[in-house]
């Protein structure tokens, strides 16, 4: 028998028979083409059929105009749509997966932009959301009759298209959730006031679902069991409605989450980030359990098969939500069942090319694996004819990416790395409070680099010597960045060190420091909880409007509270041009008056870097291919490198 007996044994869903209990939660992929599954959505959740997940819950769909925006959403208002959702669900049951659609109403959690304009949004109450600063427009009870109908016809839409169940979205403050919350819900009417008429738009809209997509559709909710929102709902006014919902027989399952979209502090449970503990709504969610007659499905940072095992056999759960598991790895699923744990692709929760992908307005991908999102331009890796040696020049993921791809395409492969390790930048990143997942991403790399049977040389520089020497037909450079200290006045007269060096140990700050942070990412905010956390007092001054602000929203948005809590000063718009003895000057960026800042023992860089551009130019010449990679080429984030690397392990 596998390691993990309860994971891959089967369960049912009014009628359903799913064959394992690992499940891909509905999440925006932004790969709709007018607002349909379109060709490259239909192949990423094949994708992930036919890596063995059991269940595929599709991104909320929109079923009424209310909440129409320009984003690339799907959408299921119409007949129309039928016919690109049969094709989205015909390509998941060929590989022996269920798929459910999921149907969603933002309410006053929207911009609701349209051709750049906001739009009205509807709610039940005229009450602001804190994230998006919308004040809402109570619903007319006409409105609310209209959803509801426009709820069965979408559900009738995904049954007629295939569709094994439907999942009304009822989590994370959005319409439904805002239906059932009391502190929302102001409402004087049959929608408002008891728990009774508050449930009444989300039990009517189930009873339509039921009514109109027939009597074998699945129907569930998929809930948070604490939006942890100061106005958001609790667990035991979750449990009693969910309780409530089953008594009617209205639901055959449970969906289970935590968070809210309604602000800042309840958002980053959406999706989060690697300092948020793995498995850890799961208690939340046998409590349900315990309450229920109906399964109960969680999700949040289950990102390995022994964890998601661990929950299931606990009675915590009946499914585990495993999306990210399976953004960074497709096949974890199938590796899991044989046997083949440690050669999945552990997702490290850095939220960058999925979840941060979306907020920028670009379609899914993973720092780790470039296919995703892009499984229809990178179906496979083909094999060479004629296989070459290859040299690659640097072991930070540019390098080793390339290595693995070049690698699998049938090449010899030498990989070579002036360091002790493997890695690269990963290694400071990985020593950060919080980061130490961060790690993984090398920790795969170079697990796939020993099956791929690449030769990997340490404390070795290449240079065109060894180019020579080790007859190459081709290099891929990847040699990274150096740091590019700015001009500052009075440095030698202060105690000015780089956060690479302190992150590595190499430098003494004093006991009152200042981060002058120019990069406005992980580093800063790093070093900061990294210096307050061993005694040192600490201010983080960022050369832009915030810190973190070129990182993925949830990661900032909590690495902020925890810096807030540990007492960390933050100065924004700072720019640091000169020091002293126990002094650091600063100007505003935007008006160029000083900001003074007494009492620094250190001051800590962290500065921009500069390509390293030395054995491109040492090799030029020598008659063969080089491809460049990564930092070497302009220093940017883990994903450039990696999706580099592997488009230049693909081209040699």
């Amino acid at each position: 028998m596998h390691r993990f007996p309860k994971l891959f044994s089967p369960i049912s869903l009014r009628g359903h028979e799913i064959r394992n209990r690992i499940l891909s939660t509905g999440h925006q992929t932004y790969l709709a083409q007018a607002n349909l599954p379109s060709d490259d959505m239909i192949a990423y959740h094949e994708t992930r059929a036919r890596g063995g997940a059991g269940l595929i819950i599709v991104e909320s769909a929109r079923f009424h105009e209310s909440s129409f925006t320009d984003a690339p959403d799907l959408h299921i208002h119409s007949d129309a749509a039928i016919p690109a959702f049969r094709a989205l669900a015909l390509a998941v049951h060929r590989h022996g997966a269920h798929i459910f659609g999921q149907l969603s109403h933002s309410g006053r959690v929207s911009r609701s932009l349209r051709g750049g304009l906001r739009g009205v949004a509807y709610a039940p109450s005229a009450v602001a959301d804190n994230r998006f600063h919308t004040m809402p427009r109570a619903m007319p009870g006409a409105m609310i009759a209209d959803l509801t109908e426009s709820v069965g016809q979408a559900a009738r839409r995904f049954a007629e298209a295939g569709f094994d169940g439907v999942e009304l979205l009822a989590s994370h403050g959005l319409l439904f959730a805002q239906f059932l919350n009391p502190a929302v819900n102001q409402r004087d009417d049959a929608h408002g006031g008891s728990r009774e008429n508050r449930m009444r738009f989300l039990c009517d809209s189930l009873a339509a679902a039921r009514r109109l997509a027939g009597p074998d559709i699945a129907l569930g909710i998929r809930i948070s069991a604490d939006e942890i929102e100061p106005d958001g709902l609790r667990l035991d006014e979750v449990t009693a409605i969910c309780l409530e919902l089953t008594r009617q027989g209205a639901i055959d399952y449970v969906n289970v989450t935590v968070g809210s979209m309604s602000g800042l502090g309840g958002s980053i449970h959406v999706v989060p980030p690697m300092q948020v503990p793995v498995g850890y709504v799961a208690p939340q969610a046998g409590s349900l359990r315990a309450a229920l007659p109906v399964p109960v499905l969680v999700a949040g940072r289950i990102n390995e098969p022994q964890i998601a095992e661990r929950i299931l056999s606990s009675g915590l759960a009946d499914m585990c939500g495993m999306t990210r598991a399976m953004i960074s790895d497709p096949e974890m699923a199938n590796k899991a069942r044989a046997g083949r744990a440690g050669d999945i692709r552990v997702c490290i929760g850095c939220n960058q090319a999925c979840i941060g992908h979306f907020h920028a307005g670009n379609s899914i991908s993973c720092i780790q694996t470039p296919e995703t999102g892009r499984e229809r331009a990178f179906a496979s890796i083909p094999v060479v004819a004629r296989p070459r040696r290859v040299l690659v020049a640097g072991g930070g993921p540019a390098g080793m990416k390339a290595a693995v791809t070049a690698a699998r395409r049938g090449h010899a492969v030498t990989l070579c790395d002036t360091g002790a390790r493997l890695g690269g930048q990963v290694l400071l990143a990985e020593a950060l409070p919080g980061r130490a997942e961060f790690g993984g991403l090398a920790t795969n790399l170079i697990h796939e680099l020993h099956e791929a049977g690449v030769d990997i040389r340490l404390r070795t520089r290449v240079d065109a010597a060894l180019v020579r020497d080790i007859m190459a037909e081709a290099v891929i450079i990847a040699t990274g960045a150096r740091p590019a200290s700015p001009v500052i006045e009075g440095a030698e007269a202060g105690h000015v060190v780089q956060a690479t060096d302190v992150i590595a140990g190499a430098a003494n700050p004093g006991s009152r420091v200042l981060v002058a942070d120019w990069r406005c990412d992980w580093i800063g905010m790093g070093i900061a909880e990294h210096l307050v956390r061993k005694g040192h007092h600490v201010r983080l001054a960022v050369n832009g409007t915030h810190a973190g602000q070129n990182i993925q929203m949830y990661l900032r948005d909590h690495w902020a509270g925890i810096l807030h809590g540990l007492g960390v000063e933050v100065l924004t718009y700072a720019r640091l041009f000169g020091v002293d003895r126990d002094t650091a000057y600063l100007a505003h960026i935007v008006t160029g008056q000083p900001v003074v800042c007494e009492g620094v023992d250190t001051v800590v860089l962290s500065t921009p870097n500069a390509p390293d551009t030395a054995l491109e130019r040492d090799v030029e010449g020598q008659g063969v291919h080089i491809e460049l990679a990564g930092d070497c080429l302009s220093p940017r984030s883990a994903e450039e490198a990696i999706l580099e690397g592997f488009l230049a392990g693909r081209a040699v």
